[in-house]
């Protein structure tokens, strides 16, 4: 009789452990073991813990190739989850061959592991792990949908609740836990204080500061005290939540006539605007894509939002400043071009509109749409098109934990009825139209951060922190990635027969880009560099621009006359005519105030279950080259948080979200 040696070990989570039974069946080349119950004395499956077994079939089972793992009841208990880790089975000839699993089962649920070196589908000799592989995708399409909600959107998932989520990509409980805690924390601090569903305007700005007193940031405070001046404002456009729409101006756009004379009192002594441009100090940021959505009625009164146009100086204090600010697109008498000389609280007003505008286009489309759904493309196509053996199934797997659970309850509690997004300025219908807008404008070399900055002209403008430090993670997993793709692929021939991978970027293509050939995604890949440079964009993307533009959204959004997702009053048409009251007359009321004051603290916050970048506590690969790949990723990320913790001592405003060490491995928020 032979004798298979099996440590069995449960996550170290809360809730990780189970009373239910777990059965295994041993699958090798030369025959299977029965079905086995492991059962010790005491409690088997504890969170945390290794637990020996043994399964002894009548003789050698030959290559060990795969194990059945079984959650049944105990009696009539409830469900009771488990979390396993993984299996290390000893074989009796001495073989020890590591079986990753590093997922929640269900009662009822057969999951089937493989264990050894990751396989790709051209390498697979072993008729039973061929069909063993296609039976995992057959079962993995069922599972994972695509679904349509709108023609001109990336598709979803087909979930619509997370009680269907399958228990391998749902919240953990301890997760869900502290997600509810920090909510029922908010509403009750807002009712105690009399503030949530309050239609009472503010009276004073200051009195916003009373809102969440004890959730205060040392960067929030500093918004609070300093949001009037221009040259925090030109800050927030290269380090604030959205650095993505400003470029370098080189000839300005025929619909905004700024004049030499206009801006000749902000310039350096001496100098003119075309030549500030031909030298490359001036910047536009231009939100066109706005132009023409109508804003939506609340209570039969029109909300409001703009589509302005914003010039900056880079000026010798290399302090980027905004110089001009024309709130809609077609210059006339009745859309002035406000200037830093005009009354203070016209100007004021015009970066309140700019900014304001500026957030909603954030939100829907650089955060949502290009960030968190783009990031349910790619994990929905992962979870289709790569069986658990395959090296880019165990490279990407970690960076999509959480990612559906996260945009279901996005979708209810932003978009759904009573959302802070839904019910900005421009709702759930505007919204939906500047996300369309967005991706049918939307190119591949956009979202590769060194293409996208250099085609922003934005190379050398000085202290631009998230460039320099997004530039060095992207590098950092550039060459990660090119290691553990070189290692499975050692050339272009390869490539090409991986059927799994073409049909993974095919997806990709069609669903989230939806087949648009002028975007230049690719539907298939011809070159390892190819497939390296995708998987580099999909990587940082969900982790390193989730966290630039995520992880701020307290410090910098919280304060509302920094830039609010509604507007209730119209812009001012004529200068000299405003004051903070009319300041304060635009400004949504005190409930609407906190509502967007609450979204931001619970996108923003941080829970203890956070991964970072570059740590896999879940060892999806066993062989020891990969292992040495990742240690050396890790290396890298943290000299470059030594470095980042080091500048950030020496500024006044410091920029800590490309910190590998708080940068979130997948959209978990």
């Amino acid at each position: 009789m032979a004798e298979y040696k099996l440590e069995v070990t449960t996550g170290n989570m809360k809730h990780a452990g189970t009373t239910d039974n777990i059965y295994v069946i041993l699958f090798g080349s030369e025959g299977q073991s029965e079905r086995t119950k492991l059962d010790n004395s005491g409690t088997d499956f504890k969170a945390g813990k290794t637990r020996t077994y043994t399964v002894k079939p009548a003789s050698s089972l030959g290559k060990l190739l795969f194990i059945k793992v079984e959650k049944d009841p105990l009696f009539i208990f409830p469900e009771n989850e488990w979390y396993c880790s993984k299996i290390v089975v000893t074989a009796p000839e001495g073989d020890t061959i590591v079986f990753p699993c590093y997922r929640w089962i269900s009662r009822g649920e057969l999951v089937e592991l493989r264990g050894g070196k990751a396989m790709t589908v051209f390498e697979e000799e072993h008729s039973l792990l061929t069909d063993l592989r296609k039976k995992e995708l057959e079962l993995k399409k069922s599972l994972y949908k695509w679904e349509i909600t709108d023609e001109k959107l990336p598709h979803s998932s087909h979930f619509k609740d997370i009680s269907e989520l399958p228990a391998e990509i749902h919240f953990s409980l301890s997760k869900s836990e502290q997600v509810q805690y920090t909510i029922r924390m908010i509403s009750s601090d807002l009712k105690f204080k009399g503030l949530a569903g309050s239609h009472k305007k503010w009276k004073d700005i200051d009195d916003m500061k009373n809102i969440f007193w004890s959730k205060k940031t040392t960067l929030s405070e500093y918004v609070s005290q300093h949001w009037k001046e221009d040259d925090f404002f030109g800050f927030q456009f290269l380090n604030g939540t959205n650095p993505n729409v400003i470029k370098r101006c080189s000839k300005l756009p025929p619909n905004f006539p700024v004049t030499d004379e206009m801006v000749k009192p902000f310039l350096e002594t001496g100098t003119t605007l075309e030549k500030e441009m031909e030298k490359g100090s001036i910047f536009l940021c231009d939100q066109k894509i706005m132009d023409g959505i109508p804003a939506r009625m609340r209570d039969g009164n029109p909300m409001y939002a703009t589509a302005g146009l914003c010039l900056f100086y880079m000026n010798p204090e290399r302090k980027l400043i905004p110089i001009a600010i024309q709130l809609y697109q077609q210059p006339s008498e009745q859309n002035p071009i406000f200037l830093p000389s005009d009354l203070e609280t016209d100007w004021l007003l015009a970066k309140l509109f700019f900014r304001s505008s500026d957030q909603i286009e954030y939100q829907a489309v650089h955060h949502l749409m290009s960030v968190h759904y783009l990031a349910e493309v790619f994990a929905v196509a992962t979870l289709r098109c790569f069986p658990t053996i395959h090296p880019l199934y165990k490279l990407l797997i970690p960076h999509f934990r959480h990612t559906l659970h996260i945009n279901i309850v996005g979708r209810k509690t932003l978009l759904g009825p009573g959302g802070a997004l839904s019910e900005s300025s421009l709702g759930e219908e505007g919204l939906t139209e500047l996300m369309r807008r967005a991706l049918s404008q939307m190119t591949y070399s956009s979202l590769c951060l060194p293409e996208n900055i250099a085609a922003r002209g934005l190379e050398t403008i000085p202290n631009f922190y998230y460039r320099d430090d997004a530039l060095k993670v992207w590098n950092y997993i550039s060459s990660f990635v090119k290691s553990v793709v070189e290692y499975y692929y050692n050339s272009d021939g390869n490539v090409c027969k991986d059927s799994e991978l073409q049909e993974w970027i095919n997806e990709i293509f069609t669903h989230g880009f939806l087949k648009n050939k002028l975007s230049g995604c690719p539907s298939f890949f011809n070159t390892v560099a190819e497939v390296t440079k995708f998987i580099t964009m999909v990587i940082f993307r969900v982790s390193a621009q989730h966290a630039a533009l995520n992880d701020g959204q307290f410090d910098y959004n919280s304060w509302i006359p920094n830039g609010s997702l509604l507007l209730c009053e119209p812009p001012p048409t004529t200068k000299g005519q405003s004051s903070m009251q009319t300041l304060l007359g635009v400004l949504p009321n005190v409930g609407d105030t906190v509502k967007i004051v609450s979204a931001v603290w619970t996108l923003s916050d941080k829970y203890t279950d956070v991964v970072p970048l570059g740590t896999y506590p879940e060892e999806h690969f066993d062989e020891p080259a990969l292992k040495q790949m990742i240690k050396e990723f890790q290396a890298e990320l943290s000299y470059l948080s030594e470095e980042i913790t080091a500048r950030n001592s020496q500024l006044k405003i410091p920029y800590p979200y490309l910190n590998p060490a708080v940068i979130d491995n997948s959209v978990t928020t």
